[in-house]
């Protein structure tokens, strides 16, 4: 069965599952960051561990990931990344960058501290994130 580790279920919301991953939104208003954790039963800790239709799959997710933050967003870069470093089940940081933001052109991680979203904004970014997402046939929103 899977679950989702504690720290991504804190630092999170819940976008929607696709057919592969569970698509989450960073808590951080600083970035349209998403989150892809692979849904498995198994403790994955690197994407190679996935069986190959499932990267395959995976791989299609990222791209409409990456797409969505790119024209919803118009994202100036992405930044794609699987770290791990803190949390150790697998997961893939999408985040649209721009320059400008807070911290470009360094990499997000450890410049600064996440700003929270408030009540309203959070709900209006997942209500954007599940209608871009809609478009994929088998979302299902979170």
């Amino acid at each position: 069965m899977f679950a989702l580790h504690p720290q991504l279920a804190a630092d999170c919301f819940v976008v929607g599952d696709l057919p592969v991953c569970r698509v989450l939104l960073m808590n951080d208003a600083q970035y349209p960051w998403l989150i892809l954790v692979p849904r498995s039963s198994e403790p994955l800790r690197e994407l190679c561990e996935l069986a190959e239709e499932q990267r395959l799959q995976y791989c299609r997710e990222s791209d409409l990931a990456a797409g969505i933050l790119t024209t919803v967003f118009a994202a100036q870069k992405l930044n794609i990344a699987a770290l791990g470093n803190m949390v150790p089940q697998l997961h893939i940081h999408h985040i649209a960058r721009y320059e400008g933001d807070p911290c470009w052109p360094k990499p997000v991680w450890g410049q600064l501290p996440a700003k929270a979203y408030s009540e309203e904004a959070s709900e209006e970014r997942l209500a954007q994130l599940r209608k871009a997402f809609a478009a994929e046939p088998r979302f299902i929103a979170g």
